[in-house]
Order: C-alpha cells, then sequence, then structure tokens
C-alpha cells in the first residue's frame, strides 16, 4: 500500500510535468490539440440524459474489440448511453469512423479522450459524467480512477481482462496494492483461462472466464472498388504481407523481400506499421536500403517497379488482409510479444509468427496445433518460408483454411459477455432518454 500513497502523492505534484507534456505531444501530433482539456478532465460535451455507461478502451486493439459489444448493446437497449473514452488520436479517430457508420447510434455513443490519472482530473471528469458503471477494457489500470469510482459506488467491471506472466509476477510482489485495485472490481471476466487463473491467484475473486472478445468480432470490411483496383495492379505478382509491424521489424522485413526477390523478380512486399504516423520516416528508411517504395497515405500508386508498398493509412487493414492470403503478424520478431492474429484468421489467412508470441499464447498454441501457422526464427528463415509459401499455393490454402476454422470456432463471447453485463445496464425493453444536447460543455 505504500507503493500507491508513494504514486497517489507525486501524480499530484505533478501537474506541471503533465500539462508541459501534453503540449509537447500535441507538438508531435500525438495528442489532439483542440482536446487537450480532455485530458485535464474537462469534458467538451454535455452528458447524455438517463443511464449512461462509461468504458475505457486505452488503444486501437482495445478499442476495435469492444466496438462490437458496443453495438450490440446499445442496438438491443434503447434507454442505454455508453461514453467511451481512449487515450490515443488513432483510437479516436476510429470511434469517430463508427459513429459516422452508425449515425442512428451515434446520439447514444460519445468518445472522449481519458483524463490523466491525477485526482483532480479525475474528480472532475466523474463530476461532469457521472457514470452508472465503469467498464475497463482489457488490462490499463490507472489507480486514481479506479479508487475514485469505488469511493462513489461506481461498479467496477473488467472486460476481456488479460494479465500477462510479467504483469502478473509484479502485482504478485504487491500484493497488497494488487487486492486494493483490483479487488474494487466487482466483476473480473478474463479473455482466457490463463488470465482467471491468475486473477484467482492473487486472491481475487468474482473472475469469469466468457471468453475473448478480440475472437469474436466481425471480418475487418474493405471497400470493394478499392479491392477490385489494387487487384488489378498486382495482378501475376506473387504478394505477401507484413501487418501491425513495430518499430525495428520492417529493416527485417525490407531484407527479406531483397532475398526472396533474388528467385521471384516481381515479388512486392505490403507493410502496414502498426501505428501509421511512422509512415513518413519508415519510407524515408526503405528507400534509404535501396527499395522502392510507394507510400498509400500519399496517395503513391504502386507500379510494376514497386518492391514495397508502405500501407501507412487507418483502418484498411481488412483490404490488404484480402490482397495477401501470407501474413506475418508484428510484434512478434522483437520482445513486443505479438499482435493479435485473429483478423488475419478471420480472412482466411495464412499466418507466419516470429518468436516473441506471448501476449498471445494460447491462441498461437491453438492456430499452431490446427497448422494455420508457421514459425519463423529470424530474417534468413522469414524469407526462406514466405518463397517456399509462394511457390506452393496448396500448402497456403491448407493453412488458411485451417485458421479460417479456428476462427469460426471462437464466435459467441459478446453474447456471454453481454449476460455477465446485464445487472450493470438498462433493461432491454426501457423507451429511449429524451433527445441528447450536441453543444460542447463549457464546465
Amino acid at each position: 500500500m505504500a507503493a500507491l500513497r508513494l504514486y497517489q502523492f507525486i501524480v499530484f505534484l505533478s501537474a506541471p510535468f503533465l500539462r508541459l507534456s501534453l503540449a509537447r505531444r500535441a507538438a508531435k501530433g500525438r495528442e489532439d490539440k483542440a482536446r487537450l482539456r480532455e485530458r485535464l478532465g474537462r469534458a467538451s460535451l454535455k452528458r447524455p440524459q438517463g443511464h449512461m455507461i462509461w468504458v475505457h478502451a486505452a488503444s486501437v486493439g482495445e478499442t476495435l474489440s469492444v466496438l462490437p459489444l458496443l453495438e450490440d448493446i446499445l442496438a438491443s437497449r434503447p434507454a442505454q448511453s455508453i461514453l467511451l473514452t481512449t487515450g490515443t488520436r488513432t483510437s479516436a479517430r476510429l470511434v469517430a469512423k463508427f459513429q459516422t457508420a452508425h449515425p442512428d447510434l451515434r446520439p447514444r455513443l460519445k468518445h472522449q479522450f481519458a483524463p490523466l490519472d491525477r485526482g483532480p482530473y479525475v474528480s472532475s471528469f466523474l463530476d461532469h459524467w457521472q457514470p452508472n458503471a465503469a467498464l475497463w477494457v482489457e488490462s490499463e489500470i490507472w489507480p486514481n480512477l479506479v479508487l475514485a469510482c469505488a469511493k462513489r459506488d461506481i461498479p467496477l467491471v473488467m472486460v476481456n481482462g488479460r494479465l500477462s506472466a510479467r504483469s502478473f509476477s509484479r502485482w504478485k510482489k504487491l500484493s497488497g496494492t494488487a487486492r486494493r485495485l483490483l479487488g474494487s472490481f466487482s466483476l473480473l471476466m478474463a479473455q482466457d483461462a490463463t488470465t482467471a487463473s491468475r486473477l484467482q491467484g492473487l486472491g481475487l475473486k468474482h473472475v469469469k472466464n466468457p471468453g475473448n472478445l478480440k475472437l469474436d468480432a466481425p471480418a475487418l470490411g474493405a471497400d470493394d472498388g478499392e479491392l477490385s483496383a489494387l487487384q488489378s495492379t498486382f495482378a501475376n505478382r506473387p504478394i505477401w504481407f507484413g501487418a501491425s509491424t513495430h518499430a525495428n521489424e520492417e529493416r527485417s522485413l525490407g531484407e527479406a523481400h531483397r532475398m526472396i526477390k533474388a528467385s521471384l523478380p516481381n515479388v512486392l512486399t505490403l507493410i502496414a506499421p502498426r501505428h501509421p504516423d511512422r509512415g513518413e520516416a519508415l519510407a524515408k528508411q526503405l528507400r534509404a536500403a535501396g527499395h522502392k517504395v510507394a507510400q498509400r497515405s500519399q496517395d503513391e500508386a504502386p507500379d510494376a517497379d514497386t518492391d514495397i508498398y508502405l500501407l501507412d493509412t487507418l483502418g484498411e487493414l481488412g483490404l490488404f488482409y484480402r490482397l495477401s492470403n501470407i501474413v506475418l503478424i508484428g510484434g512478434t520478431l522483437i520482445p513486443h510479444g505479438g499482435q493479435n492474429p485473429i483478423e488475419a484468421a478471420r480472412l482466411k489467412c495464412a499466418i507466419l509468427h516470429g518468436p516473441h508470441i506471448e501476449n498471445f499464447q494460447e491462441m498461437f498454441d491453438a492456430l499452431e496445433a490446427a497448422q494455420a501457422v508457421a514459425s519463423i526464427a529470424d530474417t534468413p528463415t522469414l524469407a526462406a518460408q514466405v518463397k517456399a509459401l509462394l511457390q506452393n499455393p496448396a500448402t497456403v490454402e491448407q493453412m488458411s483454411e485451417a485458421a479460417l476454422a479456428y476462427a469460426h470456432e471462437m464466435t459467441g463471447t459478446r453474447a456471454r459477455v453481454i449476460n455477465l453485463l446485464a445487472p450493470y445496464l438498462t433493461t432491454a425493453d426501457t423507451p429511449p432518454p429524451s433527445p441528447i444536447m450536441q453543444e460542447a460543455h463549457d464546465g
């Protein structure tokens, strides 16, 4: 508990530093300058009338996993309103895109940037929004926000919780803090049996394992016109795809491309960085290595001489999973722990991964048991494996069919989660709330 008190003391004194950090991040484009007040707990929208739950999703992955769940909740409960907070500009753009695509739900789904975890900011945030319940997606825990909700008797629910081996080890060393913070949750929904066991191992109760929301999301969409045009552009070219890559991985993909090109001169490599704002720096890096690069964010069309098509845009992964069914999952070539392979599996891709898959170990193990994935150790083995698959369509078909079958088996989580959430939601047949004011809040 001493660690928790020290954290609260340091954060309370850190206001000047936090404001300076926000300003610097905004100057670099990592924060929305027009909405910095939200990070200080100052709302820019009015609170919807009636019953409202607050859902916090830290970044892109959590946002993508929870939006289908929120759509189901709003569609089945016309009186329910939801405040969704996120911590990144990219995730905010995803929410805005979802709101545009679902205008009927938009009045009841509000978005704000999450407040920084300093006491006065937290109080301002909760004073304005007054949520009837708070849902936290996955594993991001902010102590002041958690404790403030508990003090105000706002029920806390963890949705799709994940606890890595490293985090579990840290929590065990701070067992008192773990029980104080995680024990404030009325319900802890784990995304897998391993996380459920770890939460119980910390002495926590009210643990359930309904499954992983990321395994029950619909397949990523794609613009049919764009898909048709690019299929024509790429006709007769062997293609492979590095999806959601991280820093230092793209260099390996570029080297693998060069090795493959020695045998398959017209090979095309697609690279989609996990963070699209790295696109400009990546394009310079790859060009400096001698590759001819077409950068999608700059509307540079690939031609017959393009080596690498850099997909530094938002919300188009579904398009490129459909263009290439040989996919390396990013975050697995470096000690990051890997990104989620389910999106590739759902769109019938043969999946490759590096040695670092601990973030989704159970999923990769299941895909391996289904013979849907292939493990690679380094750049030369990556090049050799991709080349072998490009030259053996039957193997690609077998792997991709197995991946798709696995994805189909993993459905049903959203329904189970909604059943567990029922005590924290409005009833399904309550009439909708009165019209929601759209003006910005000045308080």
